[in-house]
């Protein structure tokens, strides 16, 4: 058994691996600046955690765990360094994971791209477990049902997202990588946009034994090697006679010009189609009768800020959702313009990082064309400094008819919740604090 302590453990994806270690039966420890549910929820599986960064809170035998967001003049990495302990990147924790699923003679799967990831690893997780392949995973988000995020089982899969917003994917081999897409994205790592994105993936390429791409995507059509590809033309495996309805999303997959299954799901939108597909592709290729798990897909209901709902106030609802990427919102906002029209729709976006909204200015103001209403708040700058002429003012006064909230996301709905009428469907949008605008609105509603 091991040591770990985690610095800021209550993320979605610290939280996930530290919950990974302690079913494997380590001992782990952590900080976070704030008490959340996946603090929680590891307490209860018998982590340590304080609340606060501090120096006194690191153990003097563990590996300390951090991810990009920790600054190196962290007290708990200062006193690290100090001690001369071992300490890992998020990224090179989940790397000695999967090499370790894989000497036991796991499948290591890995969703990786600009846009799905999350929701492919979970999908193809959430498929796995249901059909009773009892799989190991670590994911990006709460899987729906299962209500985790991650589980260590005796399966013989192990599933994962692969980030590469800091070029850490480059750590990791895995049996089948599976690229959904590639778009230029965290332009603060990628200076030279595209041509460092494919690099970076060409090198994580040579690392992987067999690899699933997006056949229909530009950016992952730029990337060179022998793959077997999913699309809705030209491909291994391609989606055909798509039937959208207000309940699910029915279509055939074909594989190599011959029938392969029928598949029925509940989400909506064509880029789910493509997810579908994607994970429909990885199970294939790793040797799994899809006809034998196919009932399975239809259970998902999306992962959690993935077009989440979050509530209804008299006759408006309230959805939350983590686009942050033009491509992402438009895909939303299609999907729900689809199901609910889009006079109804109510888009509230909180742009999230200063160089993402400057270096895809004009990609932004052609993402919300499905939108009936249009509110900008407030750039969320995560660990940014701002950047002169870039701010939500200035971009909601270039993005039409749009109207620009400021302050926190409770000022936002105080504002907001007054201008709603029955048969609206507001949606938040971004990686942020917008995530709370439901639970602002509930709160505001009942005051």
């Amino acid at each position: 058994m091991a040591k770990y302590h985690f610095i800021a453990i209550g993320g979605v994806g610290m939280s996930g691996l530290a919950k990974y270690l302690l079913e494997e039966g380590h001992e782990v420890s952590g900080s976070d600046m704030a008490d959340t549910k996946y603090v929680e929820n590891l307490r209860k599986l018998g982590a340590s955690i304080k609340i606060g960064h501090s120096s006194e809170n690191v153990p003097d035998d563990a590996t300390v765990i951090v991810s990009s967001a920790i600054r190196k003049d962290n007290p708990e990495v200062l006193k690290a360094i100090a001690m001369g302990l071992k300490i890992y990147h998020r990224s090179g924790l989940l790397r000695e994971i999967s090499e370790q699923a894989q000497q036991k003679g796991k499948c290591f799967i890995g969703f990786s791209g600009t846009h799905g990831k999350t929701t492919t690893s979970g999908l193809c997780s959430y498929v796995l477990d249901k059909s009773g392949f009892e799989p190991a995973f670590v994911v990006g988000g709460i899987v729906p049902d299962l209500g985790i995020n991650a589980q260590h089982k005796d399966g013989n899969y192990f599933i994962a997202e692969l980030d590469e917003s800091d070029g850490t994917i480059v750590k990791y081999s895995p049996d089948i990588l599976v690229i959904n897409n590639l778009e230029e994205d965290h332009l603060d790592y990628y200076t030279n946009g595209m041509s460092d994105l494919v690099k970076t993936f060409e090198t994580e390429i040579e690392k992987s034994k067999k690899i699933i791409i997006n056949n229909d995507n530009s950016g992952a059509k730029l990337l060179n090697g022998n793959f077997v590809t999913f699309g809705l033309n030209n491909a291994d495996y391609v989606a055909k006679n798509i039937v959208y309805t207000k309940e699910s999303t029915n279509f055939d997959i074909y594989h190599n010009g011959q029938v392969l299954t029928n598949i029925k799901i509940q989400l909506s939108g064509i880029h789910n189609v493509y997810n579908t597909l994607a994970v429909v592709s990885a199970l294939c290729e790793a040797g799994i009768d899809i006809n034998k798990v196919k009932d399975s897909f239809y259970g998902f209901t999306g992962m959690g800020r993935r077009f989440q709902k979050v509530c209804e106030i008299d006759g408006v609802e309230v959805y939350d959702d983590y686009a942050h990427h033009p491509t992402e919102i438009k895909a939303t906002l299609d999907a729900a313009a689809t199901k609910f029209g889009k006079e109804n729709i109510v888009a509230v976006f909180q742009p999230h990082r200063y160089t993402r909204l400057k270096g895809l200015w004009n990609e932004f103001k052609t993402a919300f064309d499905e939108a009936g209403r249009v509110i900008v708040t407030d750039v969320y700058a995560a660990s940014e400094d701002p950047i002169e002429g870039i701010n939500a003012e200035l971009f909601a006064e270039e993005l039409d008819g749009s109207e620009y909230y400021s302050g926190s996301i409770g000022d936002v709905a105080r504002k907001l919740l007054p201008t709603l009428h029955d048969g609206n469907v507001v949606i938040g949008l971004g990686a942020g604090t917008i995530t709370v605008l439901g639970k602002e609105l509930e709160k505001m509603e009942k005051s």
